[in-house]
């Protein structure tokens, strides 16, 4: 596991990432996308395993799920598991929020 931190504070990093908006991130070599609801935050691929579209485009509902813009299949954020459409799960990285700031795992594939 490759570990990431973000922000020098809890609330550093939460000033980083406003509710609901996601965000394009580069860690290492690897391009995720982070999205805070609340006091929790969710890393994911940037792109939908169906045919490749953006997911920093997409959008959150309320059940904590990324919807991608192309086809509208639905992702559970915090497991990566399809909720509706026919593809494979989504990738997602497990965070954690600190005093320290965000901290990110990336798989060590990654």
């Amino acid at each position: 596991m490759k570990k990431f931190q973000l922000g020098q504070s809890k609330e550093g990093a939460i000033d980083l990432f406003p509710e609901k908006v996601i965000k394009r991130v580069k860690l290492g070599n690897k391009e995720i996308g982070i999205v805070r609801v609340g006091d929790h935050f969710f890393a994911f691929d940037s792109l939908c395993p169906h045919r490749g579209a953006s997911l920093i485009q997409g959008s959150i509902n309320g059940y904590e799920e990324i919807i991608c813009p192309l086809h509208q299949y639905r992702f559970d954020l915090k497991t990566g598991a399809l909720q509706s459409g026919s593809c494979s799960d989504l990738e997602v990285y497990q965070t954690n929020l600190t005093d320290e700031g965000l901290i990110i795992q990336l798989n060590s594939g990654n």
